[in-house]
């Protein structure tokens, strides 16, 4: 896991855990450098805490670095928990450190029984194969050399070391969804199976090995199926387990396992039809799933005005305006509106489009409703949603990117023309 002469930072609570793996990093050569993190949560209690860590170390040579937090803040401006914001906190600060000291990697002292409880954890939130795999020994820099240990042996071996720890009071109070795993769940199991720890440990090391090829087979269909946040229904069925590759894509963007079984269910639903995350939203359409982020969107009411002066708008779309003499041939490019310029009353007035919108479609007689516009042309749920219009008073002069309309066209009379052009960026 380590080179023999690495240099590491170890994350120092001053609890038995982290004490036991400084000394033993510290008796095997390594060069450490100690960091502690007070979160001020437990009043003296964490000040205690730092001041146990920094005279240790200082007795003992060690390199020692802190830093103090306010969590609760921190916690209230992300509006997550604390004990999210805590973990935030520490292993960003931690990077920090780690580059600042030009460390190898970062040490942490998570056990095996911090891997058992955090299977029992992920098995009642509801997980993936991953999350039944335990704790990974590496993940990135960050790695925890102690996890072959039980919580019972590290407080043997700080016994027969006589060294000193630091107890936090709140381990013992079932304020937190792992203490209660840790001091009720766990014995209960053991009544059933006194070894049932070591069981479960034993089961997530070989479900750790299963998920590696799993994994394998999963990214090869995810790579198939899905290209550019569109999700391939026919190749999806197709899979061996459609229902899998769904959760592999769809669990990191905040899709609940509930939700992801209803999608698994709808790929023959509708189109239009839409499945939700906290962050995301995954569009039905004929053939494909789209994935789409939640933005913050503006009001479908809000307007921008375009004068007779105007050269150039930036937002909300990019807008190349001239106004030109009446040009010997007309490009066939729907991102170019020509425009018989006497026709139109400025300014002009660009908005999404509305619920009850018309328009005569450009070489036809009749009226025409945007919404059977979108379905004659397939549009998606997302497209509509991101279609602009152009308008000369109440009158739409131009579906924005799609199609002019008929009554402002250019015919034998035309003096001038607005020639408009839409600018995409390619790389968005």
């Amino acid at each position: 896991m380590l080179e023999t002469n690495a240099a590491l930072i170890v994350g120092l609570s001053g609890g038995a855990d982290s004490m036991a793996l400084l000394d033993i990093l510290t008796l095997l050569g390594y060069r450490c450098i100690a960091a502690h993190c007070n979160f001020h949560l437990r009043g003296e209690e964490s000040d205690g805490d730092a001041k146990f860590v920094k005279k240790w170390c200082k007795g003992n040579n060690i390199e020692f670095t802190f830093i103090d937090f306010d969590t609760r803040q921190y916690a209230a401006d992300k509006k997550i928990s604390v004990e999210m914001a805590a973990r935030e906190l520490r292993y960003t600060w931690f990077e920090i450190v780690r580059k600042q000291f030009n460390a190898d990697a970062i040490a942490v002292a998570h056990h095996r029984d911090d891997s058992v409880e955090t299977v029992l954890l992920n098995l009642i939130r509801g997980t993936g194969i991953s999350g039944l795999s335990g704790i990974s020994p590496k993940n990135g820099k960050v790695v925890r050399p102690m996890l072959c240990v039980t919580r019972a042996e590290i407080e043997n071996y700080l016994q027969e070391r006589e060294i000193p720890f630091r107890t936090d009071s709140t381990n013992n109070e079932n304020i937190y969804i792992r203490n209660h795993i840790r001091l009720s769940v766990l014995p209960m199991l053991q009544k059933l199976n006194p070894s049932v720890s070591e069981s479960i440990f034993r089961t997530s090391e070989n479900l750790a090995e299963t998920e590696k090829v799993y994994k394998k087979v999963i990214d090869i269909d995810i790579k198939s199926v899905l290209q550019n946040d569109k999700i391939d229904i026919e190749k999806l069925k197709q899979t061996v387990s459609p229902q899998s590759v769904l959760f592999e894509i769809l669990s990191p963007l905040g899709f609940h396992p509930s939700v992801i079984e209803d999608v698994k269910n709808g790929l023959d639903a509708s189109s239009g039809k839409v499945f939700l995350s906290s962050t995301h939203r995954l569009i039905k359409d004929r053939t494909y799933f789209l994935i789409d982020r939640i933005e913050k969107s503006e009001s479908n009411n809000q307007i921008y005005l375009i004068n007779a002066i105007s050269h150039e708008i930036s937002n909300p779309i990019c807008l190349d305006i001239k106004l030109i003499d009446v040009p010997e041939s007309i490009l066939k490019n729907n991102k170019i509106l020509y425009a018989d310029a006497g026709k139109l009353s400025f300014p002009l007035i660009l908005r999404k489009w509305q619920a009850g919108d018309w328009f005569i479609p450009f070489g036809m007689k009749g009226k025409k409703k945007l919404s059977d516009f979108f379905t004659d042309q397939k549009f998606n749920l997302k497209e509509k949603e991101q279609t602009w219009v152009l308008l000369s008073d109440e009158d739409v002069v131009w579906i924005v990117g799609y199609r002019p309309d008929e009554r402002f066209k250019i015919t034998s009379k035309t003096r001038n023309v607005l020639q408009i052009e839409l600018k995409i960026d390619e790389n968005a």
